[in-house]
């Protein structure tokens, strides 16, 4: 499966959805673990927008 962000399910910007459906996970789970990755120091928000902008949103049709 291809690692796009879906129109449908989105919370954000679908970061989350595209992971989990890329790897076959819960994107309720990618979500716990993203916003659990934010206590830890690190670079999370920069990655979080890195994604948002290199991973291709779903195509209108």
């Amino acid at each position: 499966m291809e690692l796009i962000r879906p129109k449908r399910g989105r919370v954000i910007a679908g970061v989350c959805v595209a992971v989990a459906n890329r790897f076959g996970w819960n994107p309720t789970v990618v979500r716990i673990l993203t916003l659990l990755s934010l206590i830890l120091p690190g670079p999370q928000v920069v990655l979080y927008v890195i994604l948002w902008i290199v991973i291709p949103g779903e195509k209108r049709g």
